[in-house]
């Protein structure tokens, strides 16, 4: 390692160092003595790799496996990342001494200065930050941004919002096949389409609306849209996007300066929100109609219009209204996945290819006898880990019938064959709180039935259950019985009127469908637990009685 590095490495704070072993980790980076288990193995053969977590080792043993790294590559990225940590500590410093308003600030950084907004410092001060943001710019192709090195008495706070849209390729990786730039101004600086430098397997068109013949016309290629973004970035320029690490990897583009709406918004399940969730509750419509293909356009200018809400404070800066609930899930449970749809064929073993982060499986046992597929849980170290698998895990967003985000993926077996399945996210008591609240006064009766619970009798359970039962089913009757006459009313009118309204009460008729689906689904998973509480009650009332 080079000599500055090396002091630079050595001065370094524990935290800093442990970080920095952990991206290595998860690079897959090998020293002279070889990967982090290897150098522990041979540096202290009496615990050897048992206790390979870097935060439990000594600083001397981290540094000295940090020291046997000698590639040109590896050097750059941990000189990176110590750089990201400067920036970290001086956002820190900056929250101590500045003044109230940061979005204003003027800040002496070495030799040259930095306007940062607050909302730079929620993004870099985030626990995920440096494990999303910590790009692999050793490899060719990467282009890294640096902060100006004049010192200016005004220094520009130019606000850039970006949106890509990415397919699957052959080898497993993601390739760039459209981007959009929008300015503060919500105007467009580029839209373009991007020839994938790779052979396509899954242009993921539900998803992106994008098809292999739309990509017969682009005409750029990703070396253009580097150039472009060179061209429209500066040093001092802020980027603005949704999990905007995903977007900058697809460019190969390293910038410091960033604002990302997953982490300066806070979801109610302590989770990162959706862009369509937040368009919703915060600027107050959809974002997309319910089975639409993703708009560059249309997702730039929501996470623009999101950062100017934020400055302008048009909304409150905590939007986990039941952010108090989060403390009630077992930090444990949160630290899961769902890996589901698993085909029988693929052993548990194998599975660990998957993902991108490493964890334990627990195993499900069939609903109903040996199937096809089988499912596990996931088990990482933390909450983080579990957040960081999911977010990085190439595969098609969506949400399952209990509106849990999840996503499907391919990876590949020992055998060379490819093997599918689908990763989800746990529910929380949170976010099962927050579903109860939108779904209005059916599920507000439901969710009050622990407390009567607690105050009645037991002799009063049944009876309790039963009214809150029978009221659910009424109300339900009522909803489906209103929805059956709208879709009637619909159809009688499509007769009247001919064709040329057609297509809008198609799709208001099958929106009207999947509304009484979705009902169906609440009101039987309702009855399950209500079935389950008589059940214990009754165990209750014998053990009572005996």
């Amino acid at each position: 390692m080079e000599d500055k590095h090396a002091i630079a490495i050595s001065s370094a704070p524990k935290k800093v160092l442990v970080d920095i072993v952990k991206l290595a980790q998860k690079h897959g980076f090998q020293g002279s003595k070889g990967s982090w288990t290897d150098f522990l193995d041979v540096y202290d053969p009496k615990i050897g790799s048992c206790f390979c977590d870097p935060a439990r080792r000594s600083r001397e043993t981290l540094v000295s496996f940090l020291q046997t790294f000698t590639e040109k590559g590896h050097v750059k990225f941990f000189a990176r990342v110590l750089q990201k940590h400067s920036y970290l500590e001086l956002l820190e410093r900056i929250r101590e001494e500045s003044p109230e308003d940061e979005s204003r600030v003027q800040v002496q950084f070495g030799s040259f200065v930095v306007l940062l907004q607050g909302l730079v410092r929620l993004t870099l001060q985030h626990p995920l930050y440096l494990s999303k943001y910590a790009f692999p710019t050793y490899h060719k192709g990467w282009v890294v941004t640096k902060l100006s090195k004049k010192n200016k008495s005004l220094v520009s706070d130019a606000l850039l919002a970006i949106d890509c849209e990415m397919v699957l390729c052959e080898d497993g990786t993601d390739a760039l096949v459209k981007i959009c730039v929008v300015d503060h101004d919500l105007q467009v600086k580029l839209n373009e389409l991007v020839r994938p430098c790779k052979p396509v397997v899954d242009y993921r068109t539900e998803i992106t609306g994008i098809s292999a013949a739309d990509l017969s016309k682009a005409t750029y290629s990703l070396a253009d849209i580097q150039k472009s973004m060179k061209n429209l970035v500066s040093k001092r320029t802020i980027l603005v996007g949704h999990s905007l690490q995903n977007d900058l990897r697809a460019l190969k583009l390293d910038h410091s300066i960033v604002i990302d709406t997953s982490f300066i918004y806070r979801s109610a399940d302590g989770l990162s929100p959706s862009l369509s969730n937040l368009c919703k509750s915060v600027l107050g419509y959809e974002l997309r109609e319910e089975g639409a293909a993703h708009d560059c356009q249309d997702d730039a200018i929501v996470a623009m219009k999101l950062v100017l809400a934020k400055i302008e404070d048009k909304v409150d800066n905590d939007l986990a209204y039941l952010q108090e609930n989060v403390k009630n899930v077992p930090e444990a449970e949160m630290a899961k996945l769902l890996l589901h749809r698993i085909p029988i064929t693929v052993p548990s073993e194998e599975l660990q290819g998957a993902l991108p982060v490493k964890f334990s499986v627990e195993l499900k046992p069939p609903k109903n006898g040996q199937g096809k597929q089988y499912s596990v849980i996931a088990i990482f170290e933390n909450p983080q880990e579990a957040e960081q698998a999911f977010d990085d895990a190439n595969g098609r967003l969506e949400k399952d019938i209990s509106g849990l985000p999840q996503k499907l993926i391919s990876f590949k077996l020992s055998t060379g064959e490819t093997a599918s399945l689908y990763v989800r996210k746990m529910p929380t008591v949170c976010a099962f709180s927050q579903v109860s609240q939108k779904r209005g006064a059916l599920e507000d009766d439901y969710t009050h039935i622990p407390k009567k619970l607690e105050k009645n009798a037991p002799e009063d359970y049944f009876e309790e259950i039963e009214r809150l039962k029978q009221e659910l089913k009424e109300k339900d009757s009522s909803d489906c019985d209103n929805h059956l006459k709208e879709i009637e009313r619909l159809k009688q009118e499509l007769k009247e009127k001919g064709s040329s309204q057609c297509n809008a009460h198609v799709k208001e008729i099958e929106r009207l469908k999947r509304k009484l689906k979705t009902k169906d689904f609440e009101i039987s998973t309702q009855d399950k637990i209500i079935a389950e509480l008589k059940e214990k009650l009754k165990e209750m009332k014998k053990r009572k009685k005996s």
